[in-house]
């Protein structure tokens, strides 16, 4: 046998993992602890579903419904993740909408401690990922885009600002977009009841 053999690495043959063993949550009285850099989003994270109007210079108003799902695993990140979908005149569902997934990343100060600035990455499935810089100021956030990247396929998006509040106990937003040589423009906004969590 030639000393050139190569030995199969040892996970090869392995026999199959358990489920993943850590728990994510959104529902603070369950699971970890909220890991303390993230204790001024605390009232973010839950289940939350509700209606909104959206629009763009390009397209006709709309109604739609939505559901975001803000967890945490005890690491100084939440995940955040959205589905929504076109209402008609009735409130009757018409057809799935947008869908985004992400992080909300604490910046975290030279010892470790969580300050009131944010990094947050969102990426949808139409091919746009959105990179914002963001500060926390009570139960306000404000985002505002760093970078977009967007496959060759996908439309055009430049930039984009986010508004999100907590509002007596309501989830309230407004995005704005620019997008397909469009400026900055109202794109997005609702109020979400807490659900879950």
């Amino acid at each position: 046998m030639s000393d050139n053999s190569i030995e199969p690495p040892p996970w090869l043959n392995a026999p199959p993992v358990d489920p993943y063993p850590y728990e994510e949550t959104y529902d603070l009285r369950r699971g970890p602890d909220l890991h303390p850099a993230l204790l001024g989003l605390l009232p973010y994270v839950g289940l939350w579903r509700g209606r909104g109007r959206g629009g763009f210079p390009t397209i006709e108003d709309f109604d739609y419904a939505q559901e975001i799902r803000i967890t945490h695993d005890g690491r100084p990140f939440l995940r955040y993740e959205s589905r929504a979908w076109i209402l008609d005149e009735q409130s009757r569902p018409v057809r799935p909408a947008g869908r985004e997934v992400g992080w909300w990343r604490a910046v975290l100060d030279p010892e470790g401690r969580g300050t009131d600035e944010l990094e947050v990455t969102l990426t949808t499935p139409t091919g746009v990922t959105e990179l914002y810089l963001g500060k926390v100021t009570g139960t306000r956030v404000e985002l505002v885009t760093d970078a977009v990247l967007r496959t060759s396929t996908a439309k055009e998006v430049t930039a984009g600002h986010r508004l999100f509040g907590i509002v007596e106990g309501a989830l309230l937003y407004a995005q704005d977009m620019a997008a397909v040589g469009h400026p900055l423009s109202p794109h997005l906004s609702a109020r979400l009841i807490r659900v879950g969590g």
